[in-house]
């Protein structure tokens, strides 16, 4: 239905692997449709849910994709739950006779899991759902080893970035908020990445969402500011820094103005005020 073939030689990992016991876990998907029978009478279903096998009998789209021009195939119906894809195969970017649309400044990897998710309603790794300890994890690798690689090489930067972030940030151009929010959850999940990377990743995030983004934009603000030790420590903060050209750094130091008034305001509140006898 379609392929997905990543070049292992132009990413490199940064992630840890999560473990846990498969009867322990159930997936991201489950969960939702678990949950949402119980809400369906007061909550209508997500406009972007991934077709049913009755609406594969569509036409066959065939997409062209970043500067290799790998080939896709999709289900018209499929795409067009993207309103992206659906102004698309309407005429705006298709070649009519052919069925053909092409994507020249989409990394042929990131297009991969998109459409991973709009048939099974997740991307590789999975998001899974610990019953266990009521959290949610990254699949592992095959016979539950392994790491799974948390960032792709993208030509627009000529180096790598945080791939859940250019997903979302994907998403956000489609159409397809559900995908954003899974996205962003991946994303949180992730751990020790270097610095550089999650500042270019930060910068690519703040090129690509609105300025109305209060998600993907607040996940970068807070963990640098978690993580200020080791940005404080890092060179690389203060090259980014000085060379600026970016509403991050503006948007970290209003961040960290408020979290500085916030502490400020509880070590003067009356129950913080220790009394003598």
């Amino acid at each position: 239905m379609f392929s997905r073939n990543v070049n292992k030689s132009q990413t490199e990992s940064f992630s840890r692997s999560r473990r846990g016991t498969k009867s322990s876990k159930s997936s991201f998907r489950e969960h939702a449709v678990s949950k949402n029978r119980h809400e369906r009478s007061r909550k209508a279903p997500a406009e972007e849910a991934p077709p049913t096998g009755s609406t594969l009998t569509s036409s066959i789209v065939t997409l062209v994709v970043g500067r290799e021009q790998r080939l896709f195939a999709a289900h018209e119906d499929v795409l067009c739950t993207s309103p992206f894809f659906q102004a698309a195969c309407r005429g705006q970017f298709m070649e009519a006779a052919a069925k053909r649309i092409t994507l020249p400044d989409e990394e042929p990897e990131i297009f991969s899991s998109v459409l991973e998710y709009l048939y099974k309603g997740d991307y590789y790794p999975r998001l899974v759902h610990n019953k266990r300890r009521n959290t949610w994890e990254l699949e592992t690798g095959e016979g539950g080893a392994g790491s799974v690689e948390s960032t792709v090489y993208h030509h627009g930067v000529d180096g790598e970035l945080l791939k859940d972030t250019v997903i979302y940030c994907t998403a956000e151009k489609y159409g397809l908020d559900e995908l954003k929010r899974v996205a962003l959850r991946k994303q949180g999940l992730q751990s020790g990445i270097q610095c550089s990377t999650i500042l270019t990743s930060a910068r690519y995030a703040y090129a690509n969402t609105p300025d109305t983004d209060s998600k993907l934009r607040a996940h970068y603000l807070a963990l640098i500011i978690r993580s200020r030790g080791t940005f404080k420590r890092s060179g690389t903060m203060q090259m980014e820094m000085m060379a600026g050209g970016s509403q991050l750094f503006f948007d970290l130091f209003v961040a960290l103005c408020n979290h500085v008034d916030d502490v400020a305001s509880i070590a003067g509140s009356p129950r913080s005020v220790r009394t003598h006898h």
